[in-house]
């Protein structure tokens, strides 16, 4: 646990001192453009950071790396590339906020609703609805930007020129598998009735994929141990422990995405009900379900539902035995990840981080 407060705490910090930098450059825009900055440093402030976490654990499978001690030229590199993560998830969550029309991120407004808010704050004309997607896409952008420096940084600070092409190589291929997923998404959405149960399952379980799953745990393990000149075998191991890991990691935000305690998920009950999310959740409920009382369920899912109408939903998935269908799910895939690690080619003490760090991924309430 210290050693996860300390490299929480060297992320954070460098991650400020990113923005610090950039914010300086900025100057001669002017103060008008401080909203948008302020917001940057805002919405990066505090979060789980598994991507960085997974990230650094992937170059310790590799070679050694002390995270308790002083903060090395090597060490920088790796922290550059975690903080890349980083940025690029938030950026990734921004713009989501936005397809998704959602109102709040951990327990604050939503950057296009903050924006929103400024807007009619400041009494300026036109939309403000309009000014905060802006706001948000722009800053979304901003991110991605900032994101791609440091991962250039990581690999322009690494020797090894193979290692840095294939670092690059997997942090690239992760961006287009996020946009792609992100898109499957919104079209399933689209959709206007759910197609035959096993197809509908196998297009929920690859947005679930390539949207999520990769890029929270595979690509950062990939990313940090390609940085330290991991062979192709390692890869191969870290893909099979990464990628069961990454698909518990969203099966469980699926859950917490109808069962959550908004409190502590900082998002509304019942949310992805509401924006009508065809999750493998919702996909195995109404495989579950008497024909007549799937079409109710149908005819609900995705509209502006009242309080009582989700807990109506919450609890006819309660019923239907899909919720300990994933449960089972997310076990089988931590147990698949936790058996990819015998015999790997990893360093032993990554070996017990990484079982450790996927349980928390796994079974958190947040």
């Amino acid at each position: 646990m210290q050693e996860t407060m300390r490299l929480a705490g060297l992320i954070q910090e460098r991650i400020g001192a990113t923005l610090t930098r950039h914010r300086a450059a900025l100057t001669p825009l002017g103060p008008d453009a401080l909203p948008l900055l302020d917001e940057a440093l805002g919405f990066l402030t505090g979060g789980k950071r598994f991507r960085a976490q997974f990230a650094v654990l992937g170059f310790r499978a590799v070679r050694e790396l002390d995270v308790d001690g002083e903060v090395t030229p090597e060490f920088a590199r790796v922290l550059d590339a975690a903080c890349a993560l980083e940025l690029f998830h938030a950026a990734a969550l921004i713009h989501d906020d936005v397809i998704d029309r959602s109102d709040t991120r951990r327990g604050r407004p939503a950057a296009h609703r903050l924006f929103g808010a400024l807007h009619r704050h400041e009494g300026w004309r036109g939309s403000a609805d309009h000014f905060g997607l802006a706001g948000a896409i722009l800053l979304g952008d901003l991110l991605q930007s900032w994101a791609d420096e440091l991962m250039q940084s990581a690999c322009d600070a690494t020797e090894d020129r193979a290692a840095a092409r294939r670092a690059r190589e997997h942090f690239n291929r992760m961006r287009s598998e996020v946009a792609v997923g992100q898109y499957l998404d919104v079209l399933e959405e689209q959709q206007p009735t759910f197609a035959a149960h096993e197809e509908q399952l196998e297009r929920s379980t690859r947005v679930l994929v390539y949207k999520s799953a990769k890029y929270s745990v595979e690509a950062p393990l990939l990313i940090g141990a390609a940085l330290a000149g991991a062979s192709m075998e390692t890869e191969d191991a870290l893909s099979h422990f990464g990628l069961p890991v990454g698909v518990a990691f969203q099966l469980r935000d699926d859950q917490l995405g109808v069962f959550g305690d908004a409190d502590i998920t900082g998002k509304p009950i019942g949310d992805d009900l509401i924006e009508g999310k065809r999750t493998v959740l919702v996909t195995l409920a109404r495989e579950n379900l008497p024909t007549t009382q799937r079409r109710i369920f149908d005819d609900l899912l995705g509209t502006d539902l009242d309080p009582e109408q989700v807990t109506i939903l919450q609890r006819t998935i309660r019923e239907s035995g899909a919720v300990e269908q994933v449960e089972e799910m997310i076990s089988r895939n931590v147990e698949r990840a936790i058996d990819a690690l015998a015999g790997a080619p990893i360093r032993a003490d990554a070996t017990a981080r990484l079982t450790q760090l996927s349980e928390r991924a796994a079974r958190r309430d947040a």
